[in-house]
């Protein structure tokens, strides 16, 4: 049996993928999350094979969803269903631990296959992942001649989708201090003067969509 948790936070899309999964034999969908909080606890209750997560959800996004999931369920493979198609993006989606990309546009011809082939602990790209991937590495990751910490840059994308020192600290289990002594630093780095320059280096640089 292929045991699956589906996180989206779209009721239409978990039914459809539900539907379409459940119906492949010996597959089963043993739980389901609107957001990336209960897909990281239900993925430690359930200890899925296949966590199919979208990678941005709300509370805790899909990177970091990832990573906390590969932490309390190391078995289980994780599979990120979603629309976006950045490089950068897939780049830390993978070093957060995920195995397959799947864009929602590809749906149709490629789900069903990635999941078979992460169940079986094999990795899964669709040919548009797999073009975005080889660009990014003959491209330097380093923007405006600064890298950002994996740390660094998380804290960066949620403070410029519009989350509170408080709520980020919240998200990602740390204090409220700490997430603060990070922006400060990101700035310092950055050489930038308010948390208004901050989202717009976060939108020219990718970390968050415009």
């Amino acid at each position: 049996m292929v045991r699956i948790l589906i996180a989206d936070d779209h009721d239409v899309v978990r039914y459809g993928l539900r539907k379409d999964l459940e119906a492949q034999p010996g597959w089963k969908v043993v739980a389901e999350a609107a957001n990336g909080k209960d897909a990281i606890r239900e993925a430690a209750a359930t200890k899925p094979d296949v966590a199919l997560l979208d990678c941005m959800m709300p509370l805790i996004n899909g990177i970091e969803a990832t990573r906390q999931i590969r932490v309390c369920a190391p078995t289980t493979e994780v599979l990120i269903f979603t629309a976006y198609e950045d490089e950068r993006l897939i780049a830390e989606l993978l070093r957060a631990g995920a195995r397959g990309y799947v864009l929602k546009s590809d749906v149709a011809g490629d789900l069903i296959t990635a999941v078979q082939s992460l169940a079986e602990h094999n990795p899964f790209f669709t040919c548009k992942v797999s073009e975005s991937l080889l660009a990014s590495m003959l491209t330097s990751e380093v923007h405006d001649g600064i890298c950002l910490t994996y740390e660094e840059r998380i804290v960066v994308r949620l403070i410029a989708e519009g989350y509170t020192a408080r709520e980020v600290a919240e998200t990602l289990d740390t204090h409220v201090k700490t997430v603060e002594n990070r922006r400060t630093a990101v700035m310092r780095k950055l050489n930038l003067s308010s948390p208004a320059a901050l989202v717009v280096y976060a939108i020219r640089n990718g970390l968050v969509k415009a």
